[in-house]
């Protein structure tokens, strides 16, 4: 068992502790050791080893035991039985949006609350309500959050669904009896949020390649196992489902199948405007529903079927009906962006505030990817929970940056890290640090943290101040938005996009799989107003820097192309970029 998933299970066991009551202290410390552990620099079995685990700040003798025992054995007893404990929906309860474990337990003891029906029975009769500690306002947005998680009970994260699905697809490519295959569906089109994963073969041979589907490893359980159809439940709990075709079909199935089904209907009607019937067995020379061969217009790649639709080929990820058609019979269709045009990441965090790596492990890991640069944008003063930065530290962390591109350029490497911050947004607009403090940065992010009650009409006057200071290079994480997890706040992003347009200032694309923030579908009314975007791993640590590749799927799908992101611009670029909202101020 690696370091990542014993910190979260002490994460786990200090949640389980604190709804059975336990002293607050013993209920931090293993929170304080899993920090610990996500902050180790090397790996667990090494430090394990060589007997130095004791020699980690928070992991005292009780704890050590418990890391070894997960480490070398998977498993720890202490854990299962603190599980078994507890009664499960209690746990499940603190999926809900805003319900903690203290309030968990306080319903518990006072209500007998043990499940989320029971919790909404409680609400929707005001007992709730009535408990000292919650109110009217904390029922209300718990029947809110419980609304909110069963409208997405069946929907999973894009990130997840790759992670399930390129494992799968790239052993079914393995397999001697396929042809061709692919994602469909919304995963190939690139959504944000997925309902299931679709999988499409050709093969001359269909029951040996779903008999092969459904006994891949990370298959937990076979739903429907058909002649050439199959449907199957992946680690997660993702539904995955496989259709096998024969070769001649395939491009039909594939455009047919990946959707959506906005795009399809368009398409059937342009095949039926010209005489031909387009559905997922082919395309035919009669408007009539068939499947004869004989009528068969012969397409080898879904480019032939768009051709004989006298469409340039639309890429997957723009496939929804939303303005693709008209581009396509101009032949103008963009060049998307590739994640291989991105040279780096301007918002990310390290360990002087709740990132995870050193400043010469980020400048070291980056570097060895090919990365021409990494801004560290740590949390400003007023995120007291991601241990933000004041003046001082932050000018002591420019310092710090200054010593490790010393080193870089001394070995004549021109890969550099660049000085920044992401800066709060308060509750009137202003930011957290003075004018003197940011005019010291390479790039300054401004952030909404706090302050999410306010209206759509506070919130925009809000960000839109802050765009207009000349030292914002850029907005982060525009609405908030948690996906699958937290609606964003209110704000009129039109507004603000006509702000950053005015005031010269860039829009971030947060490519964190739980943001994607701001929204695709806002990306071509930005492009309309030449505000440029900024595509953001907002790292914590070292392997977030995949979220690159996340981010370019996301802005392909909002049609953008290289030249409408600044970090795909070479250091001396980007550096005269960053400039020149500055100097267009003053």
């Amino acid at each position: 068992m690696d370091k990542d998933r014993v910190a979260e299970i002490l994460n786990e066991i200090g949640i389980l502790l604190e709804l059975k009551g336990e002293n607050p202290f013993k209920t931090r410390a293993y929170a304080n050791a899993a920090r610990a552990l996500e902050a180790l620099s090397e790996p667990l079995e090494k430090v394990i080893a060589e007997n130095r685990l004791g020699e980690i700040k928070g992991i005292g003798e009780a704890l050590q035991k418990k890391i070894i025992d997960l480490v070398t054995t998977g498993k720890l007893a202490y854990y299962e039985d603190l599980k078994a404990s507890i009664p499960p929906g209690l746990v499940e309860m603190l999926q809900i949006p805003g319900l903690g474990p203290k309030k968990a337990k306080a319903l518990n003891d006072k209500l007998g609350i043990a499940s989320i029906e029971q919790l909404e029975a409680a609400c929707k009769a005001g007992k709730v309500a009535e408990l000292q500690g919650f109110g009217e306002k904390t029922q209300s947005k718990i029947l809110e959050g419980i609304q909110f998680r069963r409208n997405y009970a069946s929907r999973h994260l894009l990130s997840d669904a790759l992670a399930a699905a390129e494992p799968l697809l790239e052993s079914l490519r393995s397999q001697p009896d396929v042809i061709r295959c692919s994602t469909a569906g919304s995963v190939r089109r690139f959504k944000e949020v997925i309902g299931d994963i679709d999988f499409l073969v050709s093969s001359k041979k269909p029951s040996s390649v779903i008999d092969f589907f459904t006994r891949q490893p990370g298959v937990l359980s076979v739903i429907a196992k058909g002649d050439t159809k199959a449907s199957v439940v992946l680690q997660g709990g993702i539904q995955a489902d496989l259709r096998v075709v024969s070769d001649r079909e395939f491009p039909f199935a594939l455009a047919y199948f990946t959707g959506s089904k906005e795009h399809n209907i368009v398409m059937r009607q342009r095949a039926i405007q010209r005489g031909l019937r387009l559905n997922e067995y082919g395309l035919f020379r009669s408007h009539e529903e068939t499947r004869d061969p004989e009528l068969l217009v012969p397409c080898a790649t879904e480019e032939d079927i768009f051709k004989h639709l006298d469409l340039a080929c639309i890429p997957p990820e723009l496939r929804e009906d939303q303005g693709e058609f008209a581009a396509a019979e101009r032949d103008e269709i963009p060049r998307l962006l590739e994640w291989t045009d991105l040279r780096g990441s301007l918002h990310n965090h390290s360990h002087w505030s709740d990132g995870r790596g050193t400043l010469e492990e980020i400048a070291a890991h980056m570097d060895g990817l090919g990365c021409d640069y990494w801004a560290i944008t740590d949390h400003s003063k007023s995120s007291f929970v991601a241990n933000g930065l004041d003046a001082a530290r932050l000018r002591q962390q420019i310092k710090t940056v200054a010593k490790v591109n010393a080193t870089y350029a001394e070995q004549g490497n021109e890969f550099r890290l660049l000085t920044g911050s992401e800066v709060d947004i308060l509750s009137d607009g202003q930011l957290d640090f003075e004018d003197d403090v940011l005019a010291e940065l390479d790039v300054v992010v401004a952030s909404v943290h706090q302050g999410f009650t306010h209206n759509e009409a506070e919130m925009t006057r809000r960000i839109i101040r802050a765009a207009e200071n000349p030292f914002v290079h850029m907005l982060g994480h525009l609405t908030g938005r948690l996906l699958l997890e937290r609606e964003g706040y209110p704000v009129n992003q039109r507004a603000v996009i006509d702000a950053c347009a005015e005031t010269g200032t860039w829009v971030e694309l947060n490519a964190s799989p739980y943001r994607f923030d701001m929204d695709w579908r806002l990306w071509s009314y930005a492009r309309t107003k030449g505000v440029r975007c900024v595509i953001n791993c907002d790292a914590h640590r070292n392997e977030h820097a995949g979220y690159l590749r996340l981010g370019a799927g996301i802005a392909r799908k909002g049609w953008l192309t290289k030249t409408d992101v600044i970090n795909t611009l070479p250091l001396k670029a980007l550096m005269k970029e960053l400039g020149r909202k500055r100097a267009k101020v003053a």
